[in-house]
This record gives C-alpha cells, sequence and structure tokens, in this order.
C-alpha cells in the first residue's frame, strides 16, 4: 500500500481542540477508505513566513498515511472545502519515519532550555568568544581588532589608525593633489 507524508494548516483563530477535532475527522476519512494513520503529530501555532487568507500564523498538524491514493485523494478534496483548513501538502515517500519529527523534537529541545552551560562558547557572557559580526569590535585587552592597512607606494602621509589612505587614481583619471593640512583649532583648511 502507497505510504504518504501528509501536512496542513489550519486557521489561527481556532482552538487545539478544534484542531485535534479536524484530525480525527481526516483520520476517519482515511479509515472509511480502507487506509490507517500510523502517526499523528500536532505541532502547535506557529508563525507563517507570509499571510495566507488573512492569517500570520496556523496550527500545524502532521500524518503519516499508509492507505490507498483514493482515500488520500477524498481527504484532500474534504481539506479543500473546509473552512477552517486553509492549506496542506501530500507527499508520497518511499518509508515511513517512525520516531517523532524534526518539529516534535526541537519541542523538547526549546522546553529542555537553554544550553548556554556548555563550554564551547554562545556568545559574550557565556563562556565563549562574541558571535556573528565581521569579527572586529574590541578584543580581550580592550584595543581594537581592526587593523589598518600598510602604506601604499605614493603615499603623501602616515597612515593613521583606522585610515585608508588616498583613492588611487581610475583609468583615465588625472591624480589629485594632495589636501592642504587642516587647523586643529577650527577646522578649516589653511
Amino acid at each position: 500500500m502507497p505510504l504518504y507524508e501528509h501536512t496542513f494548516l489550519a486557521r489561527q483563530d481556532v482552538t487545539q481542540a478544534q484542531v485535534e477535532a479536524l484530525m480525527k475527522e481526516f483520520q476517519g476519512v482515511v479509515e472509511e477508505g480502507q487506509g490507517k494513520i500510523t502517526k499523528q503529530e500536532y505541532w502547535g501555532l506557529k508563525n507563517l513566513a507570509f499571510k495566507i487568507k488573512k492569517n500570520r500564523k496556523a496550527h500545524y498538524a502532521f500524518f503519516n498515511i499508509e492507505a490507498p491514493p483514493a482515500a488520500v485523494t477524498e481527504m484532500e478534496r474534504r481539506m479543500g472545502i473546509n473552512s477552517d483548513v486553509i492549506r496542506f501538502m501530500t507527499v508520497r515517500v518511499e518509508e515511513l519515519e517512525t520516531e517523532p519529527s524534526i518539529q516534535m523534537r526541537k519541542q523538547d529541545r526549546d522546553e529542555r532550555g537553554d544550553r548556554g552551560d556548555r563550554g564551547f562558547g554562545g556568545g559574550p557572557g557565556r563562556g565563549g568568544p562574541p558571535r556573528g559580526g565581521f569579527g572586529g569590535g574590541r578584543d580581550r585587552d580592550g584595543g581594537s581588532t581592526f587593523r589598518s592597512r600598510p602604506p601604499r607606494e605614493g603615499d603623501s602621509r602616515p597612515p593613521r589608525d583606522g585610515d585608508r589612505g588616498p583613492r588611487p587614481p581610475r583609468d583615465g583619471e588625472a591624480p589629485r593633489a594632495p589636501r592642504p593640512p587642516r587647523d586643529s583649532n577650527t577646522g578649516s583648511e589653511e
């Protein structure tokens, strides 16, 4: 008998009990067609990537189905009629997974809490180097970790910390004359 994985999304304003009632209803449809649902999972109310029929969130439900194609087609037909179901997807698979799906394992991990006590990093204040960014900022001694580049040939002034120096001329462009020094008191050129 063919094997399927099926997921459907229910509107955000229905309750969890109503979603579980929908799951039982669709299980009955599959069983009427001489099939069976080997695993059911309610994944919860989750955010959607984009609005679907004016819903920003949806209740997710998952089935592992072992049924003839006609039973699955009838279940999908009834889901299309039901106003509480906003999306569904059925995928035929070679074999069904018996262990909990990745969504259920993710919920278990979220319930166990933060794993910041593990010593292999995790950001500032968690015993590890900072995460993300470009690797710049401050080093452990409080100094800047950004390094200025070495001077190029023809640079008219010594490089300052964080200074990139003058821009080289582009093709067909005359080289620029160096700027006169600024007066440190007024900020204007002398």
